[in-house]
């Protein structure tokens, strides 16, 4: 029942915000205040959070009440926060980061990587691979890292899972949550369920691929090369095995599929679970939504599991 009255009130305020905004994609709309709000959010009791400085950002490290420190040892997840590659951040993600670290008995670093419209997905994926980099001069073993993201988050995850096989090295697990994975438009402008998504019209694809396209012009504009980038066309044997989970009546169901489909055949095991009636993203809204708990619950016994 929390699940079905949080996809009404999704539909009912965001889809129509979002909508509108799409005919204006370019305004200087103050995307940072997303995050600023976010830092009331309290998160859950006993969770440490701590300031990491990388070189193109700052990141936070989370670890929820009874678990370690990140020492290099044992396990720790690198959490790439979703937002369309527009807004939000670790404030954002707390609640769910906090959770996260506590069901995965792991500490969490979240990278507040460079977004668009200032800057390009590609600069965002160097911040997610310094984050990387970060834990590895902590100590950590690649199979003792997951990567994990929601949303564009997923993107991230898999362009820097990508990133890390050319460099020899392969996490032990990615994990993502209503992952965007497919910058094209047409395949979700045309999906069944976007006449039942709560968030997401067509228009707003349609804006955010524009932002996106402008984004890399940009930085290219300044001598600096920047195609976009398509992390389904590079599906291939050697990345880590994958978790998705993902609603059954979201557009980006067709995202999850499509992954699962092309990482079985490259013979990456791969486990998609499907929810039905939630919300895209629908595990921000625990505890509140039981559906939600349940998720990242099973989400930190997969990481767990993953890491030994």
């Amino acid at each position: 029942m929390a699940g079905r009255i949080a996809w009404l009130g999704a539909r009912l305020m965001i889809r129509p915000t979002l909508s509108v905004g799409s005919y204006l994609p370019s305004a200087p709309w103050p995307w940072g205040v997303v995050e600023c709000a976010a830092r009331a959010i309290t998160p859950g009791a006993g969770t440490v959070r701590a300031g990491v400085g990388l070189a193109h950002c700052t990141a936070q490290l989370v670890r929820a009440a009874g678990v370690r420190p990140a020492d290099g040892t044992r396990r720790v997840v690198l959490y790439l926060h979703g937002g369309a590659f527009l807004t939000c951040g670790a404030y954002s993600h707390g609640r769910l980061v906090s959770m996260l670290s506590s069901f995965a008995d792991s500490p969490v670093l979240v990278p507040n990587y460079r977004k668009i419209p200032k800057h390009s997905i590609s600069e965002a994926i160097d911040d997610c691979y310094d984050g990387y980099r970060w834990l590895r001069r902590k100590g950590y073993q690649p199979d003792q890292i997951v990567l994990a993201g929601d949303s564009a988050g997923g993107y991230l995850a898999l362009a820097l899972a990508q990133r890390l096989l050319e460099c020899g090295e392969q996490p032990a697990a990615l994990v993502a949550m209503s992952p965007l994975l497919q910058l094209a438009t047409q395949p979700k402008t045309t999906h069944a369920n976007i006449g039942s998504d709560a968030m997401f019209s067509p228009r707003a694809f349609d804006a955010l691929h524009g932002l996106i396209t402008r984004a890399a012009a940009h930085r290219h504009a300044n001598g600096r090369s920047d195609a976009l980038y398509e992390p389904l066309d590079h599906i291939q044997p050697g990345l880590p095995p994958m978790l998705i989970h993902v609603s059954d009546c979201e557009v980006l169901l067709h995202d999850a599929q499509l992954a699962a489909q092309q990482l079985a055949t490259a013979g990456v095991p791969v486990d998609v679970k499907v929810w039905p009636g939630q919300v895209h993203v629908f595990q921000l809204a625990a505890p509140m939504i039981p559906e939600a708990t349940h998720s990242l619950r099973q989400i930190g016994h997969y990481i767990r599991e993953a890491t030994g």
